[in-house]
Order: C-alpha cells, then structure tokens, then sequence
C-alpha cells in the first residue's frame, strides 16, 4: 500500500494529497454557491480558525474544505517538489 502523502491546509490541519480533486479561489460566484450547497448538505470543512477564507479544496468525496492559505500557496504544497511553472498557475 502506498503512504498517504499530507497536504498541510493551515493551522495544523491536513488533507490526504490524494483525495484533492480541486483547490479554487473563493471569490467566484459559482465557489460561493459551491461552498453554500456544501454548509446546506453539511460537508462543509470550515477549517479558517476564523480567519478569511482563501481558498476552496474540493476532495473526492464530495467534502469541500475552507483555508485561510492561499490557494497558490496550497497548490505549491501540493506539486512535486514544491514549485509549479507559471503555465501551472494561469
């Protein structure tokens, strides 16, 4: 079986790199009716510590996860090695 590889999210908090099917930036209508749904279906991770949401994580379970990290910042976490090309963030 394979490690499970941890994406840290912020304030202690961590995804399995694996279950990520998408991180997106929050400030979009259709991210803020995503996130909506989510609170209304109750998969809502709200894991900000209170903070401003900065990014969404959608994993493949359906759960969507609110950071206070950037979503730029998680994608950089989240590449191999750390770094993505500027064709990785356009």
């Amino acid at each position: 079986m394979i490690d499970p590889v941890l994406l840290s999210i912020g304030f202690g908090n961590f995804l399995v790199s694996r279950r990520v099917v998408a991180i997106i930036s929050p400030a979009s209508a259709p991210a803020k009716r995503l996130r909506e749904e989510a609170r209304d279906d109750k998969r809502l991770i709200d894991v900000t510590q209170g903070r401003r949401t900065r990014s969404i994580i959608i994993t493949d379970s359906n759960h969507v996860v609110l950071s206070a990290i950037q979503s730029e910042t998680v994608a950089q976490r989240f590449a191999p090695g750390g770094t993505l090309g500027g064709e990785d963030l356009a």
